[in-house]
């Protein structure tokens, strides 16, 4: 888990923000704090364990990507040398430039702040870029500013992510990422439903204000107990049996050991299908044989890329 602080006395190198997803634009402005912080100075990552958003406006609810044990070794696996958790609370949110400077000098002994090039601190974001180069000027610390990594004329940001996890958009989030989309969830009892048809399910509840992508059918990778399994993953509310409850199923290929209480990870790989409903059994057992059929070929594709 996170540091409190960097080694006591040793000047860092910060940079602020949710970083929620750790994708490929936050890894940029990493890679330019890396280079930046030359040894003594610790390359350090101030995150926020909510987002601002909503403690600005409680009104508004913001889901996750990660959660923050995940971001926290998604950091220190890019390279970062102290990962600081912050909670945004009201409190935070009112201090004022020169109070939020201060304490970034004072206790964590900034020498350099990276930062994207709309980026403010304090009540009002009245600590913009140009106020913090003049007080840097004073106070012993510089500022640079790095340009979003951009895809298709667009910087990529946690909002494009989750938009494209919305959307089912896998690959598009896969892209963005770096990495495929990943949630996990305790595997629960269900209505053994899937057995019933020949393709018995590992079922996982989606976790309230985490990102879940659209509802329909998915080639996936299952790890549970520390191996890798192929799967086919459904998302949705089993329309053909009338259903109403969310659920996550995962078909794991090849694979009948009972899993009840374990933890699965399931990572996205490609939207096979949208959700349907079926006029009847055969014709459903007729598609989840496809799905499953589908599914292995994708990933063996997906296995064979990266291994090329």
């Amino acid at each position: 888990m996170a540091e409190a602080a960097p080694p006591l006395g040793v000047g860092t190198v910060i940079t602020i923000g949710v970083f929620d997803g750790v994708h490929r634009g936050h890894r940029h402005l990493l890679q330019r704090m890396f280079e930046l912080a030359e040894p003594p100075l610790v390359p350090t990552v101030i995150t926020f364990t909510n987002h601002p958003a909503e403690v600005v406006n409680p009104e508004r609810s913001v889901t996750k990507i990660i959660t923050p044990e995940e971001k926290v070794d998604l950091l220190y696996d890019a390279g970062v040398g102290c990962v600081i958790c912050v909670e945004f609370t009201n409190d935070l949110a009112n201090l004022d430039a020169n109070e939020f400077t201060h304490l970034l000098v004072d206790c964590l002994h900034m020498r350099g702040i990276v930062t994207g090039p709309d980026f403010a601190l304090g009540r009002n974001r009245s600590g913009n870029l140009e106020y913090l180069r003049r007080r840097g000027q004073a106070m012993g610390f510089w500022v640079e500013t790095v340009a979003p990594l951009e895809v298709e004329g667009s910087a990529i940001r946690s909002r494009r992510v989750r938009n494209a996890l919305a959307d089912g958009n896998v690959d598009g989030a896969e892209y963005l990422l770096g990495r495929p989309y990943a949630t996990d969830g305790v595997v629960v009892h269900g209505a053994k439903m899937g057995r019933q048809l020949g393709f018995p399910t590992a079922n996982i509840i989606p976790t309230q204000n985490f990102v879940i992508p659209a509802d329909g059918v998915y080639a996936t990778y299952a790890t549970v107990n520390g191996v890798r399994h192929m799967a086919a993953t459904s998302i949705g509310v089993r329309p053909t049996f009338g259903l109403s409850q969310r659920l996550i199923e995962a078909h794991l290929l090849d694979f009948s050991d009972d899993i009840y209480d374990e933890n699965l990870r399931l990572e996205f790989v490609s939207r096979l299908r949208g959700q349907e409903t079926f006029d009847g059994i055969e014709a459903l057992i007729t598609q989840m044989n496809l799905d499953v059929s589908n599914a292995r070929s994708v990933l063996e594709e997906h296995d064979r890329l990266d291994h090329a």
